[in-house]
């Protein structure tokens, strides 16, 4: 659907024969969008750039949703111009009466210009104000369009708004080529011929450098995300991403690289792509229509303004989804349209689901066990949301946005509606007899809860001081063996594996800033267990309990007591996996501290080689940390004739350590070696984070057979 939209072009021409009255007809409207284009596309910095593309892109889009398009394609040039072609009707070539210019004219000319006015071209559409395509025109150093149409193939050229021709050179078109406005009367030029039933329409743009710095480029991940986003909303709608501009970092940088995006299941299948977490419940979609009344102007038979009532028809198709997480992820669209900051429809979505989720907790609060104190405590809005994955999009036309960017949809009836639909969808499938809805709903019902018990535990540990002094008594646990420094960016807290590496390690300490947490063994799988699961583990608990920053939403990183948390494990296998399972409470319900650099994992030895000194020297003690290590070790000191006793000291566990040993290889930071965790890559860390420790059994069996032949045998500490 293409809409037409104001751009305003700058008179280029200095001599007075050149600058006639038809110039200034024609510029006027684009000159306001030329000095202030931050008012129709929020900055000049790369966002605006983007935003001109997508202004572009959404007129083709809302062909497609008008069901007149089933293809786009985007090709990013090597000349920093972009093309967007689709099969649509193509835009209008025919004389527009008012004006006397064609459809093409007016549309990249004319601001509050298009088919989107009135519901005569489209009912639902991303483009309202008329001023998308028209603003793009008026911020480009050029702007090509062909129109297919009736067999013919129609062309128009515009300089910073104004419409006319380039004198392109052999090489190709270039926005640097001499151009000569037209003076008497525009020329929609007829350049070719195609098939009688071809339509569609092509759009090539060179964005004005006068206008966005020489460091404003498109994004292509943007893109392939946006254009991965519209084929989700429009089924059946394919889009193709084609990057010529070979630049180092994407993913055209060797060459073109071209993407297809095509999908038919809709808000599910886009729920389901976003989805970071194994689920609770199913995907459900819920959909609804309501109507109400709106006054708007409308031009009468004498061509006034003047108001009238509307009746509108908003269409809500809403896709939810819960996991076992609590990020949230929820995507808002009008007519396809992202708004990123929400709206009514928003507002709708969070009141409805607020409302008959609570109301559903209060039914059922004596199966899921809430004491009288407990109910004193309301369900939130973030014990809903957590772990909710959604999609919400509404159809309805001329919506109204808080300006050209539409970020937020001000349409106020709509909420009312979105909250009629939620309650209505939500409530059905809550109260459903099905045995698999209802065995959802429980779970649902039972995550709700856990949150809010979480919720209610943080803000309580919140309450309690961070540091207590030596007159107070400490609500921290009892072998918990704390530092006396309250500095948060010099102490460190030591998770130890067991209590008889706890004995050594409160002799190997500096109990100025080094404080110790003994864990019994492995702890609870925390991928697989529930919120309250969690929360009733007597490890977890008093890890969350002793960094002091509560876990999953209401984590605080301000609030943690350490600035260091070191995992320190025994260096075998059952090391490796009680380490493993701690990683997989601190990515869960402490990823901030994760992403923060401040979790790491002691390296402690292998091996302690001793060398045998010679005379009256001292014998020497070498650690290594790796059997390859050792052997090099070995290696080098026979090359070197130094003798060293044959039974050399393998450590099975931090406990056969004495003080010293475990101080000067593991604790000590002048000499210790300490291995940072970092989640570089979330989501890649998130899916083996479930492969290996999630609770679908079947992927990770898979895992391990497909593995199974690269297996050295002498790899396991047996």
């Amino acid at each position: 659907m293409w809409v037409g939209s104001s751009t305003l072009g700058a008179v280029t021409t200095t001599s007075e024969s050149s600058y006639t009255a038809r110039h200034l007809s024609v510029l006027e409207g684009l000159e306001a969008v030329r000095k202030r284009p931050g008012m129709y596309i929020g900055t000049t910095d790369s966002r605006g750039l983007m935003h001109c593309l997508w202004e572009i892109i959404d007129n083709s889009v809302d062909e497609a949703l008008g069901g007149h398009a089933t293809q786009i394609d985007v090709v990013l040039h090597a000349d920093s111009s972009v093309t967007v072609r689709d099969d649509g009707r193509g835009i209008p070539v025919d004389i527009e009466p008012k004006t006397g210019l064609t459809g093409v004219e007016v549309v990249y000319t004319k601001l509050h210009a298009g088919g989107k006015f009135g519901g005569g071209s489209y009912q639902a559409s991303g483009g309202l104000h008329g001023v998308g395509a028209s603003v793009v025109n008026a911020l480009s150093s050029r702007l090509d369009v062909e129109v297919d149409r009736g067999g013919k193939t129609y062309r128009m050229t515009f300089h910073r708004g104004e419409p006319g021709n380039f004198a392109d050179p052999a090489d190709g078109p270039s926005p640097d080529a001499p151009f000569q406005p037209f003076v008497d009367h525009s020329e929609l030029a007829v350049v070719g011929k195609v098939a009688r039933g071809r339509t569609g329409t092509r759009v090539r743009y060179w964005a004005d450098r006068q206008i966005f710095p020489k460091n404003a480029v498109f994004s292509y991940d943007e893109l392939v995300t946006r254009a991965r986003q519209t084929t989700f909303l429009v089924p059946g709608l394919e889009i193709r991403v084609r990057d010529e501009r070979g630049l180092p970092g994407t993913p055209g940088e060797g060459g073109p690289h071209e993407e297809v995006f095509k999908h038919t299941g809709g808000t599910v299948d886009f729920v389901e792509f976003l989805a970071p977490d194994s689920p609770v419940t199913a995907t459900w979609r819920l959909t609804g229509v309501g109507t109400f009344t709106e006054t708007v102007p409308v031009l009468d038979e004498r061509g006034h303004m003047s108001p009238q009532a509307v009746q509108r028809e908003c269409e809500v198709d809403i896709a939810v989804r819960w996991g076992t997480g609590y990020e949230t992820e929820i995507r808002s669209f009008v007519n396809i349209i992202s708004t990123p900051k929400g709206g009514s429809h928003m507002a709708g979505f969070e009141q409805g689901l607020l409302k008959v989720l609570r109301k559903a907790v209060e039914t059922n609060a004596r199966r899921l066990k809430i004491s009288a104190k407990e109910g004193a405590d309301r369900i939130e809005k973030d014990d809903v949301l957590a772990g909710l994955t959604a999609v919400v999009t509404v159809r309805l036309a001329e919506p109204q946005f808080e300006g050209q960017t539409k970020e937020v949809l001000g349409t106020a009836p709509v909420r009312a509606i979105v909250t009629r639909v939620i309650e209505k969808e939500v409530n059905a499938i809550l109260t459903s007899t099905k045995r698999d809805e209802k065995t959802q709903a429980s779970l649902l019902l039972d995550k709700i809860v856990a949150e809010m018990r979480a919720r209610v535990s943080a803000r309580k540990q919140k309450e309690i001081s961070r540091r207590k002094n030596a007159l107070e008594t400490s609500s921290l646990p009892a072998k918990l063996a704390d530092c006396r420094s309250d500095d948060v960016e010099r102490s460190e807290l030591f998770i130890v594996e067991g209590d008889s590496a706890l004995g050594t390690a409160k002799l190997a300490r500096s109990s100025d800033f080094q404080a110790l947490l003994p864990i019994r063994g492995k702890i609870l799988n925390v991928q697989k267990a529930s919120v309250s699961d969690m929360l009733r583990n007597t490890e977890c608990a008093a890890i969350i309990q002793v960094i002091g920053a509560g876990s999953g939403r209401s984590f605080d990183l301000e609030a943690a007591r350490y600035g260091k948390i070191v995992l320190m494990t025994d260096a075998d296998v059952d090391g490796a996996h009680i380490r493993t399972l701690l990683l997989t409470l601190f990515y869960r319900y402490m990823k901030p501290l994760v992403e923060a650099g401040r979790v790491y994992a002691a390296v402690p030895p292998l091996h302690r080689v001793e060398v045998v000194g010679s005379g009256r020297k001292a014998n020497e003690y070498i650690y290594t940390y790796s059997e390859a290590e050792l052997q090099a070790t070995l290696r080098k000191l026979d090359k070197a004739g130094r003798r060293y006793k044959e039974d050399i000291q393998r450590y099975k566990g931090l406990g056969e350590m004495d003080a010293d040993q475990l101080a000067e290889t593991t604790m000590d930071p002048r000499h210790r070696t300490l291995r940072r965790v970092t989640a570089s890559d979330v989501e890649a860390a998130e899916r083996v984070f479930e492969l290996l420790m999630g609770s679908d059994v079947a992927p990770r069996k898979e895992f391990i057979i497909a593995g199974a032949d690269e297996l050295d045998r002498n790899r396991i500490d047996a």
